[in-house]
């Protein structure tokens, strides 16, 4: 059952084939809510860039990130965020990344590193599902359908291995009866373990890719009911360009 929900999922958003033909994504992203003043930015700022994703490894550049002479390199496998001019040159790393969380709560304060290092493995995971599910060190199980606003969701419960940087090991994926994915459940474990329920809509096709343009993301309870009233996070996606192999250099 999990590899039949898998690859409805994976058709849906474009197919097998299609992916692996994308050498990276060119995505034009604004990410904004109120959880960026909790974390120390400025009220009300929303972050305006592009981002170039790269499928086969968990490596995503964000530019102008924070201020505009300044992009952020994130590698999941060196576990380091970079910070650096916008012609390349290192101005400040965070490395090892995810030990710099230990001692952070909540509400702690994050520089523009730390920023950076949640940004960017969530939005590597968010444009890589769910051709990502497929790695061979992901597990994937169907558990029992969820029922909201009418609607019969079916779900698939993902462990991600420790080599890929991620919300937390376990989360829950919800797709309607045409495959489409709706909704997703995680721990942001980096900040203070909080419970999310993380919605996607607005899909688009770009290139034959089915992409959510809207992701908005809350609080969940501990009974997995979501109060939709105010998101922490906003994700509005202007436009993604998938970049086929043999197109471009390969980024470094």
């Amino acid at each position: 059952m999990a590899d039949e929900l898998l690859d409805l999922a994976i058709a849906t958003a474009g197919g097998r084939e299609l992916w692996r033909t994308v050498s990276r994504l060119r995505v034009d992203i604004s990410i904004g809510g109120p959880i960026w003043a909790l974390k120390g930015w400025p009220p009300g700022r929303t972050f305006d860039q592009v981002i170039t994703v790269d499928p086969g490894r968990e490596h995503i550049v964000f530019s102008p990130f924070t201020r505009p002479d300044r992009q952020m390199v994130f590698d999941a496998a060196a576990d380091r965020v970079t910070m650096q001019t916008l012609d390349g040159e290192p101005v400040e790393t965070l490395a090892p990344a995810r030990a710099g969380f230990r001692g952070m709560l909540r509400d702690s304060a994050w520089d523009a590193p730390h920023l950076g290092y949640f940004l960017g493995y969530a939005c590597w995971n968010y444009f890589t599902t769910p051709f990502l599910f497929s790695h061979p060190g992901i597990r994937t199980r169907e558990i029992e359908p969820w029922y909201e606003a009418g609607q019969t969701w079916r779900r698939l419960r993902v462990r991600f291995p420790a080599e890929i940087a991620t919300h937390s090991p376990d989360q829950v994926f919800y797709f309607d009866a045409l495959g489409v994915q709706r909704r997703m459940d995680y721990v942001v474990e980096i900040n203070g373990s909080t419970l999310v329920g993380h919605y996607t809509g607005r899909y688009r096709s770009f290139d034959g890719l089915l992409v959510a343009t809207r992701r908005r993301v809350f609080r969940r309870n501990p009974d997995n009911s979501v109060n939709l009233n105010l998101p922490s996070i906003t994700l509005d996606i202007h436009d993604v360009e998938p970049v086929r192999s043999g197109t471009e250099e390969a980024q470094p």
